[in-house]
């Protein structure tokens, strides 16, 4: 069984990213897991150079560790996206061959205008199949930037998440046909994690509770790849005071300011683990490896949590 850790460099890692990681964490260790590293950063335009290095800080200063990663390689490597465009590339073109994808030059305000509403929160609207008529024996758009767009399954598909219990979708109703690539060629966030979780061998994905959508995108590629899927835990998210997604406007929640002002990491251990109901209000830790023998699903709370970043002070 293996977990993951695997941040996104768009920007520094927080709190709501740490109590995360350390549920990953606890779920992996809790049963004698392995756990990987790896870096997301196909999301180009966003992505920030100094942030790779500090996120991995950020982990070993809360006290996590993994077997596999950028720093340390591994048989799983290269344990960065852009590093490993070759296979995205490979998959791409095999999708092509099979018809699963077709080229769209449609704009977000094209779909945003057609599409109808999603099923899933957080999403854009369903995309309309404006583009979908194409096939691969079709030539391809003479002009303009497009994407390639998967397109969605018709049956229902499900899954058991640890925490949340069954889910089912229909893709193509409930999601709509997706990019696999953006416009500049690159591949997407869908496709990437589908192929890396794949070739690296990803038994358990822990991330939060606004990702549900993208694991039935995901199902879907590892359906195509003829892979077993990962098993999935979709976790609470942590909210301001105003119940909004915790952001600047709360305060400053970056876990490497945290660091440089001198907060104990095992703070936000015992934030975590307390608020996550994994401990009593009572008992105090203060390393990630004092809570692996508490940990079960079964003990995790449901609801988003809300914290006042002041606390750490």
């Amino acid at each position: 069984m293996v977990g993951r850790f695997a941040p996104s460099p768009t920007g520094a890692q927080h709190l709501g990213n740490a109590r995360t990681y350390l549920l990953a964490y606890w779920a992996a260790r809790s049963r004698g897991d392995r756990l990987v590293f790896r870096i997301e950063d196909v999301d180009s335009p966003r992505v920030k150079t100094w942030a790779v290095q500090q996120a991995m800080d950020d982990l070993r200063w809360l006290g996590l560790d993994w077997e596999e990663g950028p720093d340390m390689g591994g048989p799983n490597g290269p344990y960065q996206q852009t590093l490993r465009m070759q296979s995205y590339r490979d998959v791409i073109d095999r999708l092509i061959q099979a018809n699963r994808i077709y080229p769209c030059t449609c704009t977000r305000k094209d779909i945003a205008s057609a599409g109808s509403a999603p099923h899933f929160d957080h999403e854009p609207a369903v995309y309309p199949g404006t583009c979908s008529r194409w096939s691969n024996q079709d030539p391809l758009p003479s002009s303009g930037t497009f994407c390639w767009r998967f397109r969605s399954s018709k049956r229902v598909f499900s899954f058991v998440d640890a925490l949340l219990g069954y889910q089912e979708a229909r893709p193509c109703e409930a999601l709509g046909d997706f990019p696999v690539t953006q416009k500049n060629g690159e591949p997407s966030y869908q496709l990437a994690v589908a192929i890396d979780d794949s070739m690296m061998g990803v038994t358990e994905v822990v991330r939060g509770n606004d990702l549900i959508a993208s694991t039935f995108r995901q199902l879907q590629i590892f359906e195509f790849l003829n892979v077993t899927p990962p098993t999935y835990a979709h976790v609470p998210l942590v909210l301001g005071s105003d119940g909004r997604r915790l952001a600047k406007r709360h305060g400053d929640t970056r876990l490497s300011m945290m660091r440089e002002k001198g907060v104990p990491a095992g703070k936000i251990v015992d934030w975590a683990a307390k608020s996550a109901g994994l401990i009593g209000e009572n008992e105090v830790v203060d390393h990630p490896s004092e809570v692996v023998s508490r940990f079960h699903w079964s003990k995790v709370t449901h609801d988003d949590v809300v914290a006042d970043p002041h606390w750490a002070f």
